[in-house]
């Protein structure tokens, strides 16, 4: 994070969904919120052991997935790990810190994330700038934008 810019703490999944769905409500938008709890539920937990639903120190990892409605369409992943994964119109961006996930969403919703295009090699990426100077870019695979991604091209 650039110029000792530090996202707000958001020290558990359940923060963070509540984070996402403040932020829905914010920009007009519905959420759907699916939980899974236990290292059974959870997608990639490695820590518990075979058939084993809490981590060595008792604790249940949280994992959640959100959908929020509208143009363009955007997904979250939350994981115990203390990161995420959203995919904004199909573009996905793993490994996120949990706790840029607001800044990014506001980014996003706000207007301020661009699809960038260069023409050799030819390529696009959606770039995502947050506070700080912090910028998240990743290369858009598919052949034709959404609307979203057409419209915030530079």
């Amino acid at each position: 994070m650039g110029q000792g810019y530090r996202h707000p703490h958001l020290p558990s999944t359940e923060a963070a969904a509540t984070a996402i769905r403040d932020i829905a409500r914010e920009y007009n938008r519905s959420v759907t919120v699916t939980d899974d709890i236990g290292a059974d539920q959870t997608s990639r937990r490695i820590t518990a052991g075979a058939l084993g639903i809490t981590d060595p120190d008792g604790s249940l990892p949280h994992e959640a997935y959100l959908e929020l409605a509208g143009s363009p369409e955007v997904t979250v992943q939350l994981f115990p790990e203390d990161d995420a994964t959203i995919t904004v119109d199909g573009v996905e961006f793993p490994d996120l810190p949990r706790d840029a996930v607001p800044a990014f969403l506001r980014s996003i919703y706000s207007g301020l994330a661009f699809v960038e295009a260069k023409t050799f090699p030819p390529a696009m990426w959606l770039t995502v700038p947050l506070p700080g100077d912090e910028t998240y870019k990743e290369l858009i695979v598919r052949t034709t934008l959404t609307p979203w991604l057409s419209r915030n091209a530079r």
